[in-house]
């Protein structure tokens, strides 16, 4: 009986034994996030909008950059290719004449590559050898007139084109005095060009 006794209490005991040994079981561990990682991946798109903010601002200046020498351009050419007018079979400037070509001197200075085609018309009156000789006076004259700020010569071609291409229709004075001009044409160092003091 006492080894029946033994026998049973081996058998409870197994068990008994078996569940001591059995550690609790363990509650899931929350899983951490890669942190080292995710912050690499955030400096690198704080790195990446950074630059896209950089080259943005540097489109945006140097689209204003091009949009200021486009304006300048357009200033100056306008003032070089200002027409001056003249009086009635005279080749000698008047004073909104000069105002005019001076006018053009510092643009000229400043853009020393720049060099113009100057052409005289005249009205239909006189004839056409009459018209293209005094074209051809009046077209020298703002020459000469250009030159005498020490501006080379050699950057004005010169020529006539009597009275074949008039600006203004009509056989009366209000057309006869558009007619009577001289105009600039930029034949070379065009673009870009710069104002003087920018």
């Amino acid at each position: 009986m006492i080894r029946r006794l033994v026998l049973i209490a081996a058998l409870f005991a197994v068990p008994l034994a078996g569940c001591s040994r059995r550690e609790p079981p363990q509650e899931p561990q929350p899983t951490l996030p890669d942190t080292a990682g995710e912050g690499a991946r955030r400096a690198a798109e704080r790195e990446r909008m950074r630059q896209d903010s950089i080259a943005r601002a540097n489109a945006s200046a140097d689209a204003d950059a091009r949009r200021r020498a486009e304006e300048m351009t357009a200033r100056a050419r306008a003032i070089l290719e200002e027409v001056v007018r003249f009086d009635y079979d005279e080749s000698a400037l008047r004073p909104d004449a000069e105002a005019a070509l001076g006018r053009k001197v510092p643009i000229l200075r400043s853009n020393p590559n720049v060099r113009l085609r100057i052409v005289g018309h005249t009205d239909e009156r006189g004839s056409l050898e009459y018209n293209l000789a005094l074209g051809m006076r009046r077209a020298s004259s703002v020459r000469q007139y250009l030159a005498g700020f020490g501006i080379d010569a050699s950057r004005f071609e010169t020529t006539s084109m009597g009275e074949d291409s008039p600006a203004a229709q009509g056989s009366n004075e209000s057309a006869w005095a558009q007619n009577r001009r001289a105009e600039f044409v930029i034949t070379a160092g065009g673009s870009p060009l710069t104002l003087p003091g920018s």
